[in-house]
C-alpha cells in the first residue's frame, strides 16, 4: 500500500508539473515582482499563521524596499507561476537575527519552480529549487523536494565532497539529487553556520552592502550567478516552471529589486 501511494504521489506531482509548465507565463519584458510601493502580486504563508495571515508585519516595504523582518518562518510568494527567465534580486542583510539562528549565519533564499500545496515542504514552503542565500553560501543549490524522480537537478561536480555534500565544477563529475544541496563553487570547506562567517572566497559583500543575485532558467537547466561571477549550474531539473518564494528564514534582509527579464541571445547561446 505505501508502495502505492508513493507512486500514486509521484504521478500527481508530474501532473500538476506540467500542467504548471504549460501555464506558466514566460516574459516577454521587464516584470518587476517587486514594485517598490507594497506587495502587489505576492501572498504571505507563515508556518504559524498560514496564509495571508502577517499580524507582526514580516513583510514590509520600507522607503521603497521590501524587509523581511526574519522573526518567524515562511515566504513571500507570487501569485502567478513563470518559466525561461532571468530573476535579478539585489539584496542586503539587515543586523537583526532572531529565534533559533539568532547566532547563526544570516540565512534566506530565493526558491524558483515552486509547484504544490504552500507549506508542502517541512510545512513552511513549497516544494522548489532553492537559490541558497545564506552567509558563506550564497549561490549553493538545494532541491527542496519529497525524495521522488519529480524533483532532481544534476550538477557536475569536483572530485573532493565537502563531508557528503557534492560541490559544483563545470566540466566535472555529473551528480544528481532528488532532495539536498549542491554547493557553489568557493563555498568554504571550513563553513560554520556562525552569525557573520565569511570564507576566503566569498563573492558577497559584507553586511548592509548590497549584492545582486541573478538564476537564469531556460527550459531544464538553472545558471546561478552572485555579482556577476557563475557560481553554481544545473542540468535536467524538475520541476521546470512554478512561483517563486523569498524566504523568511530568522534574519532581516532588504530586497530593493527583484525582478523578472526576458531571455536574451547569451541567455540561450549554450542551448
Amino acid at each position: 500500500m505505501n508502495k502505492f501511494v508513493f507512486l500514486l504521489s509521484s504521478c500527481l506531482q508530474a501532473l500538476l508539473s506540467l500542467t504548471a509548465a504549460a501555464d506558466a507565463i514566460v516574459p516577454t519584458e521587464r516584470i518587476p515582482l517587486f514594485n517598490g510601493h507594497d506587495l502587489t502580486g505576492f501572498y504571505t504563508f507563515l508556518e504559524t499563521r498560514g496564509r495571508d495571515n502577517d499580524p507582526m508585519h514580516v513583510f514590509t516595504v520600507q522607503d521603497g524596499e521590501l524587509r523581511i523582518a526574519g522573526d518567524e518562518w515562511g515566504g513571500l510568494i507570487t501569485k502567478d507561476e513563470y518559466r525561461d527567465y532571468r530573476i535579478v534580486a539585489e539584496y542586503r542583510w539587515g543586523d537583526e537575527a532572531f529565534g533559533r539562528r539568532a547566532k547563526n549565519a544570516r540565512n534566506n533564499g530565493m526558491l524558483i519552480h515552486s509547484t504544490g500545496p504552500d507549506g508542502g515542504f517541512s510545512g513552511i514552503w513549497m516544494r522548489s529549487l532553492e537559490c541558497q542565500i545564506i552567509e558563506g553560501g550564497t549561490g549553493d543549490l538545494l532541491m527542496l523536494g519529497d525524495g521522488s524522480p519529480e524533483f532532481a537537478l544534476t550538477v557536475p561536480t569536483a572530485a573532493e565532497r565537502h563531508g557528503k555534500t557534492p560541490v559544483y565544477e563545470e566540466g566535472g563529475t555529473p551528480v544528481t539529487v532528488n532532495r539536498g544541496r549542491i554547493n557553489w563553487w568557493g563555498r568554504d570547506p571550513g563553513w560554520k553556520d556562525a552569525l557573520g562567517f565569511r570564507g576566503a572566497k566569498d563573492l558577497e559583500k559584507p553586511v548592509g552592502e548590497w549584492n545582486r543575485l541573478e538564476a537564469i532558467a531556460r527550459g531544464d537547466t538553472v545558471e546561478v550567478v552572485l555579482n556577476g561571477v557563475v557560481v553554481n549550474k544545473a542540468i535536467h531539473v524538475k520541476p521546470s516552471a512554478g512561483r517563486i518564494q523569498i524566504q523568511n528564514e530568522g534574519a532581516e534582509i532588504h530586497f530593493r529589486r527583484i525582478d523578472l527579464l526576458p531571455l536574451t541571445a547569451a541567455d540561450t547561446a549554450g542551448e
